[in-house]
């Protein structure tokens, strides 16, 4: 019997590098709604009162970059400069310029727009094929948002963070060690008063009563105050929760972003197709976890290499997989963006709580192999 502990955190839509993720994917969904062939590279830096956007597209849109980032801010909850941001009075800055033509002269022939290494995951320790404690940890986080927007608990405020640690026996999820939430709130609550509803609002309502005991810890705002929060206590960018955004450092990850760019770029597209492979491969009944690498080259059509780890639990040899995934899957930039319908406005949907195990995006379909 093998015992180990393995932790996994997730945020809030209204943590800074989530705002600037929101900001990026939503004006990217813009200019895609105008036009389906935009080339779109957008980062977004987020402090203090202010909001700046910078970047390369190339698009025949014309969109109010201005207007959409307010709405934005607006959507998260953030209306109070002295204890986050507000979206009436922030300072806005755009510096937007087109895409480079030596990049575009690759991704004009449907080659990949640069090189690098992708990875996918998936595994049956949930029935989305997600790790455990990410899974948990995202429950938790869009459940602190809901009770914040119902008003259900109103002294919350847009910004927290969540992190859950499971103990494993034997590679299987056996219970939850310790819980732990920091949320932002409003001056006039006490924290035995805020630790209380979380627990019985948040918590009891998200995790299964048979995966908690009497040795389970919960940390709630452990510092006891958390007042100031968003991008005025910390400064918010485009890109830096990979970890939060795929499966919790459960999985290797190939260091490229999501959030912002369209999907001529392969560490955006090429995640979601091995996301999907790998989940098929799982929901197939191939192998109980498959982890699975791809590479690419600035302007070659087709992968470089494809790796597949199944971590000794499928019947097949790992080239046996590979072949069925070449023999099954385009893997071509070109071939994923049709194969997913990547064109389409889809990524606001994607930016918060993970980019993996929700049901309506078209790489968590189920298909047969």
């Amino acid at each position: 019997m093998k015992n180990y502990y393995f932790t996994s955190e997730s945020v809030t839509e209204g943590h800074p590098d989530k705002l600037a993720d929101l900001i990026s994917d939503s004006i990217l969904d813009a200019y895609l709604k105008q036009d389906r062939d935009s080339r779109v590279a957008v980062e977004t830096f987020v402090t203090g009162n202010s909001v700046t956007i910078a970047g390369q597209v190339t698009s025949k849109a014309k969109i109010d970059i201005e207007s959409i980032v307010r709405s934005t801010i607006k959507e998260i909850g953030y209306e109070n400069e002295k204890i986050d941001m507000d979206y009436r009075t922030c300072k806005i800055q755009v510096e937007i310029t087109k895409q480079s033509p030596d990049i575009a002269l690759g991704v004009d022939i449907g080659g990949a727009g640069d090189q690098g290494i992708m990875f996918g995951y998936a595994c049956d320790e949930t029935e989305e094929y997600m790790p455990y404690a990410i899974s948990i940890a995202h429950k938790l986080s869009k459940r602190l948002t809901e009770v914040r927007k119902t008003g259900e608990v109103p002294y919350i405020r847009p910004d927290g963070k969540t992190q859950v640690t499971v103990e494993y026996e034997n590679d299987k999820p056996k219970r939850i060690e310790t819980i732990l939430i920091s949320t932002q709130h409003t001056e006039d609550v006490d924290n035995d008063k805020l630790k209380q509803e979380v627990i019985e609002k948040v918590i009891k309502k998200e995790v299964p009563s048979n995966m908690m005991d009497d040795n389970t810890k919960i940390y709630i705002n452990p510092t006891g105050r958390f007042i100031i929060g968003g991008p005025l206590s910390d400064t918010g960018l485009t890109g830096r929760k990979i970890i939060v955004d795929t499966y919790g450092g459960y999985s290797r990850h190939g260091g490229g972003a999501f959030s912002g760019k369209d999907a001529s770029k392969v560490d955006r597209s090429a995640a979601y197709i091995l996301r999907h492979v790998a989940k098929n491969i799982v929901a197939n009944g191939y192998a109980k976890k498959c982890e699975i690498q791809i590479s690419y080259s600035i302007g070659i059509k087709e992968p470089l290499s494809i790796c597949i780890n199944t971590f000794g639990t499928s019947e097949k040899t790992e080239d046996e997989l590979v072949e069925m995934v070449r023999q099954k899957f385009d893997l071509t930039p070109d071939g994923i963006i049709k194969y997913l319908e990547l064109k389409e406005p889809i990524y606001t949907k994607t930016t918060n709580y993970g980019h993996f195990g929700k049901k309506d995006l078209p790489w968590e379909k189920i298909i047969k192999l």
